[in-house]
């Protein structure tokens, strides 16, 4: 049996709410399904840009993924990762967060890539 899941609207406004405190302001770029969208978080620094795909281990438990690779990348590479994801869900979700060292404000567990 699975464990519970929260409502990605929900999961959203707590991540934005984690973010301001932290000094790491966020803001929905896009919004998906309420209840069941998937997630895209835009880490933006000086360094450039990188893209965290929401995903499960084998497990079932949640995880992020360097959607655009281990190194920043510019922002016309992001956006055309993300518009192709958009195009294939279109019930994602896009958040961004200005994080200096392109770390996100909310707990996770990223993969390693």
């Amino acid at each position: 049996m699975s464990e519970p899941r929260v409502k990605v609207g929900l999961w959203v406004s707590a991540a934005l709410r984690m973010g301001d405190r932290a000094g790491r302001p966020g803001a929905v770029l896009r919004k998906g399904d309420a209840d069941a969208g998937g997630v895209l978080a835009v880490l933006r620094a000086r360094a450039g840009v990188m893209v965290l795909s929401q995903v499960r281990t084998g497990d079932g438990d949640p995880a992020w993924l360097r959607a655009t690779g281990a190194e920043p990348v510019d922002d016309e590479t992001a956006q055309t990762y993300i518009d192709r994801q958009i195009r294939r869900d279109p019930d994602l979700w896009v958040v961004e967060f200005e994080c200096p060292d392109l770390m996100p404000p909310f707990e996770a567990r990223i993969l390693p890539g």
